[in-house]
């Protein structure tokens, strides 16, 4: 608890990197955040490139699962049209993520119903993307 509060002390917010935050969304499944760079009196910093993230959620077994990725845009239409290809190559790598370490586990005789209870049948297990 003390480090905690050591930590704190120094907290400081960077006022020469702050950014105006929008959200848009198609209200189906899309939705595209736009982070504008902005001075520390609020107005547009132009000199800084704006920046623009895909945001959505893939329903897997073991529930809705939420994906983020970046996306290279010079508008907001550039990004919604790049929003298909961001996310499938997020969801991409969340696979070979995933595979990558039920290899390593598979290794070191890593039992996934140990982790849903000892074995029991109904619940648990991994995430299936």
């Amino acid at each position: 608890m003390a480090n905690e509060k050591q930590s704190l002390e120094g907290l400081q917010a960077d006022k020469n990197n702050l950014y105006r935050e929008d959200v848009f969304s198609d209200l189906k499944s899309a939705t595209i955040r736009r982070l504008q760079p902005v001075k520390e009196d609020g107005s547009d910093d132009p000199a800084r490139a704006t920046q623009y993230s895909a945001q959505t959620h893939i329903m897997t077994p073991g529930g809705a699962l939420p994906i983020s990725a970046e996306i290279e845009a010079g508008s907001l239409g550039e990004a919604f049209d790049k929003f298909p290809a961001a996310i499938e190559q997020e969801v991409q790598r969340l696979r070979d993520e995933v595979q990558k370490q039920q290899i390593a586990n598979a290794g070191r005789g890593f039992d996934p119903n140990a982790l849903s209870g000892g074995g029991q049948s109904g619940g648990g297990g991994g995430i299936i993307i």
